[in-house]
């Protein structure tokens, strides 16, 4: 007999919400969702009501971060916007006109030795990627710029990962050729060059397993490691899904399962040890899922971390899996 998919715990919708492009959880109570539309809903996971929503602007939120004092929206065009919380509601405090006309998500990092340091990376015109300071408005915006007359034409950048590793930061980079670029940001130099993936749209990296993955437009996942002196990028093996195009996978954690979110509306479930795949999920049966989010700690109300997975059908779905 098929193994049916396991149903979601819950399903979060609202009239005026409709699709959403972005997720991301404040501690582990609370699920802000990012619209098409240009607003922002905030979900309190603890009576699974939306507690509040406004508008940052007439395009669709990209990308959402939230940290312990800001949130960060990214919408379509590239424009960076951070809010602090005021009175149980978010103030704009500052805004960063985008150029950017591609898909390219930011990312945000929080250095794990000076929580003070919060890195947001975005991308910028042709190549460049920008990095800036949250927590700091006074610093200057840096930029990386792939130019160096060797390397192959790149196009726009697609994707990227921050991560640590023996203590220093470093950056991996996709581009529209397909290659992956590995910048050191302690001294801003760009280290690696390795063709990974071409098409590439989202890609996650695990420094304690040192593997990561890679989606793309295709129908296939591609897994890379480093090797650890010289940070050289290592191609791994490909993994085949049914159907092509990937907007988004997500390493969770605690390095049992990985996931990834289809053109398709399937959520895919993996093991991260093995690779193998665990589950498929059918909740979205209308238009792609577009981003996927893990709590960073249990959700009282199920006293277990969850997924949550959203996308065109206008619904978030809540999961319990595998914890």
């Amino acid at each position: 007999m098929a193994v049916l998919p396991p149903d979601p715990v819950f399903s979060l919708r609202s009239p005026e919400m409709g699709a959403v492009n972005s997720l991301c959880f404040h501690e582990s109570e609370r699920l802000l969702a990012g619209t098409f539309k240009g607003k922002v809903f905030l979900w309190d996971l603890q009576t699974n009501r939306s507690a509040l929503n406004f508008e940052v602007g007439t395009e669709p939120i990209t990308s959402l971060h939230h940290t312990k004092e800001h949130l960060i929206t990214q919408e379509k065009g590239g424009t960076i916007t951070t809010f602090s919380i005021s009175n149980s509601s978010y103030v704009k405090e500052r805004s960063i006109p985008g150029n950017h006309l591609g898909y390219c998500r930011t990312a945000l990092h929080i250095n794990a030795n000076n929580t003070n340091e919060q890195l947001l990376f975005y991308p910028c015109e042709e190549a460049a990627i920008g990095v800036l300071h949250v927590t700091d408005p006074a610093a200057p915006t840096q930029m990386l710029v792939a130019d160096d007359p060797q390397l192959p034409k790149l196009g726009c950048v697609t994707c990227f990962k921050p991560f640590e590793c023996a203590s220093q930061l470093f950056l991996l980079a996709g581009y529209e050729s397909g290659h992956f670029l590995t910048w050191d940001l302690s001294s801003g130099v760009m280290i690696d060059v390795t063709e990974l993936a071409p098409e590439a749209l989202t890609v996650d990296y695990d420094h304690i397993t040192n593997r990561g993955i890679v989606g793309s437009a295709s129908d296939k996942l591609t897994t890379f490691s480093y090797q650890r002196q010289s940070m050289q990028l290592q191609r791994g093996s490909e993994l085949c899904i049914k159907n092509p195009g990937v907007n988004c996978v997500r390493i969770r954690s605690d390095q049992k399962v990985f996931s990834s979110a289809g053109w398709d509306g399937r959520i895919r479930i993996f093991s991260w040890k093995s690779l193998r795949p665990l589950a498929v999920l059918t909740q979205h049966k209308q238009g792609g899922v577009m981003d996927l989010a893990y709590s960073p700690q249990p959700v009282s109300m199920w006293n277990a971390p969850i997924m949550a997975a959203a996308g065109r059908d206008a619904q978030i779905s809540l999961w319990d899996l595998y914890n």
